[in-house]
């Protein structure tokens, strides 16, 4: 399931409108990073075409992952505030949707509810990222039945406004 409908799916159309206003679509180049390991970033990014690489500068080889259109990047540094701990290069000519982190938190400074609604999807997504994390390595205590790809049924519920919003944001950047 692409990670970015765990955002879009708890926030609301006039949070969609405000992002689409206040963000810009980027190509990134073949070969071009998006995020460089160690060095403070500005923004925080959804996919919306292409693919990107996620590796360790003392690793290049070694791919961590690997993502493509609706994942989302950055958002481990708009909540610490830290550098990244990866790099994210295009392996392919990509393109980006692209919202200022700065822009962001004076948003969530004046609109409360817009904070709260991001910030419980964040933690979503971020809490599904583990679970699979730990799933993938042997860890954790997963019942027979239950797979790792399992999504909670309050969050399935979300996923077909989701994905509307998504194509939205899509729509309005393959215009430009």
């Amino acid at each position: 399931m692409k990670r970015v409908l765990f955002i879009l799916g708890q926030i609301s159309d006039n949070d969609i409108e405000w992002m689409i206003e206040n963000g810009k679509k980027q190509t990134i180049t073949q070969g071009e990073l998006l995020v460089t390991q160690g060095e403070a970033i500005e923004n925080i990014y959804i996919v919306l075409s292409g693919s990107f690489k996620i590796f360790n500068e003392q690793s290049p080889d070694f791919n961590i992952a690997q993502i493509g259109s609706g994942e989302l990047v950055g958002e481990m540094s708009f909540l610490d505030e830290r550098p990244p701990s990866v790099s994210v290069m295009a392996t392919e000519t990509s393109s980006v949707y692209c919202i200022s982190l700065l822009r962001m938190k004076q948003k969530m400074e004046v609109d409360t509810r817009f904070a709260a609604r991001f910030y419980y999807s964040i933690g979503l997504f971020l809490s599904d990222r583990l679970r699979k994390t730990t799933g993938r390595l042997g860890y954790g205590a997963l019942e027979e039945n239950e797979d790792v790809d399992e999504i909670n049924i309050n969050v399935l519920s979300q996923v077909g406004q989701a994905g509307s919003r998504f194509s939205r944001i899509l729509n309005k950047f393959a215009e430009s």
